[in-house]
């Protein structure tokens, strides 16, 4: 039986000790938590706090400390001057925002060069496949190197076969 009681008494302690807090938000559901209420929700509805103290608290924490370090509050006046000297946060960091924005900017000038060194490349390659077309279509004889580096005359059929290639280029890389 003493067991049980100071199960329960345990659980209550750990239960009150967790959720200090208790206020209701703008949409009228209760919260429960162990840091005090954004300074949004006005005095007459916050239903409990810790240690039934008088209704002061602490600065809301800053985005910075909002990753679960602890704030430390100061206890009644100097609490209400760093209130009042603290900075207003304005929700939004120009420092991220401007800084979002090169990255943005960089990353689409570093597209767009991409973009024209990959029109230059197909450019080049179009000029040089017509250029060579013209050379197979002028009659003249064209040799080029074999596997062993020998130069052979290009008959008939490999001829065709290059004009084809040429002209699958072409119609590929040239718009």
């Amino acid at each position: 039986m003493q067991k049980l009681l100071l199960l329960a008494l345990g659980c209550a302690w750990a239960m009150g000790a967790s959720a200090q807090w208790q206020w209701v938000d703008k949409d009228g559901r209760k919260v429960f938590s162990d840091r005090p209420p954004p300074q949004e929700i006005p005095e007459k509805d916050i239903l409990k706090q810790p240690g039934g103290r008088a209704a002061t608290r602490a600065p809301a924490p800053s985005p910075a400390a909002a990753d679960g370090t602890a704030v430390a509050a100061a206890g009644g006046a100097s609490a209400a001057r760093g209130a009042a000297s603290a900075p207003k946060i304005s929700g939004t960091d120009k420092e991220l925002e401007q800084k979002k924005k090169q990255g943005e900017d960089a990353e689409e000038a570093k597209k767009k060069a991409e973009e024209q060194r990959v029109a230059k490349a197909r450019t080049e390659s179009c000029n040089q496949a017509k250029s060579a077309k013209v050379t197979m279509d002028s009659g003249i004889r064209v040799a080029r190197a074999n596997a062993k580096g020998e130069q052979e005359i290009l008959d008939e059929a490999a001829r065709d076969a290059e004009t084809k290639r040429l002209q699958g280029i072409i119609n590929s890389q040239c718009k």
